[in-house]
């Protein structure tokens, strides 16, 4: 499966943004997805994950209750709905997936990754 992050872009703090992650070659379907993060400088870090199936969902303790995430079947793509953003949200975010029944931060269940897409948060 391809994956095709987008959304990213410059925000202040306190502003919001939807990234998108999309999905070619194979659906979604039997895929858990997830976000991660990399800061300069800082290893790539868990953020948020869904399961396609029963739409399961786990997040990082430093974006509970300002992200979400959500999946479309229709569209086979897969949504973090980003709020209340902070400067210390500003990274490279990155999309993956793997055949993992249940939405874990370990960045090494997920097999298939696509190319980030950039969020910025100034202060």
């Amino acid at each position: 499966v391809q994956l095709q992050a987008s959304g990213g872009g410059l925000v202040q703090a306190g502003d919001s943004l939807r990234l998108f992650c999309a999905a070619s070659g194979r659906t979604f379907s039997s895929y858990t997805v997830g976000w991660f993060r990399q800061a300069p400088g800082k290893e790539r870090e868990f953020v948020a994950a869904i399961t396609w199936s029963s739409g399961s969902t786990n997040f990082a303790d430093s974006v509970k209750g300002r992200f979400t995430i959500s999946r479309d079947n229709a569209q086979n793509t897969v949504y973090l709905q980003m709020n209340s953003l902070k400067p210390e949200d500003t990274a490279v975010y990155y999309c993956a997936a793997g055949t993992i029944r249940l939405p874990f931060r370990d960045k090494g269940r997920y097999a298939y990754w696509g190319q980030g897409t950039l969020v910025t948060v100034s202060s």
